[in-house]
């Protein structure tokens, strides 16, 4: 008897003594305040990255089409358009800007028309003011930029984790995630680019002639290129986190023996 309640103290004890080593693994493991304090500031930053990313591939408002003011007409025609559709306006000239030579901006009240790009469903090019699309880009465009947002989401997914289970080790995941996103988003910005100067090159033959026309990038190809920025210097953030304190703390030290 003796000898068996021995042997159950010794095993109640190192029970004990393992569940408080877990307990300390925990608590360890966890991240402390100051540091969950920092990444949190860059997750608000690579936030609003990712707000301006889908805002931008949402709105249709990359680039504006305006046709010259001709003399005697009451109204004026211009357009503006996106990844996914084109809006085209009939403007009464009254309201446009005096001085302003071009028809515009396109933002002013008229009558206007939205159709979706057929060459998602029927592989068409569309037709703006005479001139015809060249699908291949504007698709590339399209893709480039849904990959960048779901790189992103795999992004905001791992910071997520990072706050709530404590894994760092997915601060690295995040960076690299968030900075892909941004130059992924960079390219599509490039690619529509040369699908606007496709657009403006492919003038079809048959009549009416096609009209001259001004272009202008406006506030949802801003809202990408911010966006582009923002995701790149939250992936900066993030990876700087993720990087080991010791060897800039050791580093520091050793200069500060060497002034002294």
């Amino acid at each position: 008897m003796m000898w068996s309640n021995f042997f159950m103290q010794e095993e109640s004890r190192r029970r004990e003594a393992a569940g408080l080593r877990r307990a300390r693994g925990q608590q360890g493991a966890g991240l402390t305040p100051e540091r969950e304090g920092k990444i949190k500031l860059a997750s608000l930053l690579a936030a609003v990255g990712a707000t301006l990313a889908v805002l931008s591939v949402g709105t249709e408002f990359w680039v504006e089409l305006n046709t010259y003011r001709a003399n005697g007409s009451a109204v004026c025609d211009a357009a503006h358009l996106g990844l996914w559709k084109v809006c085209t306006k009939r403007l009464w000239q009254a309201d446009v800007r005096a001085g302003r030579e071009t028809c515009g901006p396109a933002d002013l009240p008229g009558e206007a028309n939205c159709t979706y790009f057929k060459f998602f469903t029927t592989g068409e090019n569309a037709r703006i003011f005479q001139r015809t699309t060249k699908k291949e880009v504007n698709l590339a465009a399209a893709v480039i930029a849904v990959l960048s947002l779901a790189v992103m989401a795999l992004g905001c997914l791992s910071v997520i984790m990072v706050l709530s289970k404590g894994a760092e080790f997915l601060l690295r995941v995040g960076a690299v995630c968030f900075g892909l996103s941004g130059l992924l988003l960079l390219v599509s910005l490039e690619v529509f680019r040369h699908s606007v100067r496709a657009l403006l090159q492919r003038v079809g033959p048959e009549p009416p002639p096609a009209p001259a026309l001004a272009y202008e990038y406006s506030w949802s190809l801003g809202c990408g290129l911010g966006a582009s920025v923002v995701l790149l210097l939250g992936a900066g953030c993030f990876l700087g986190l993720s990087l080991p304190s010791w060897p800039w703390g050791s580093l520091c030290r050793k200069r500060g023996h060497q002034a002294a």
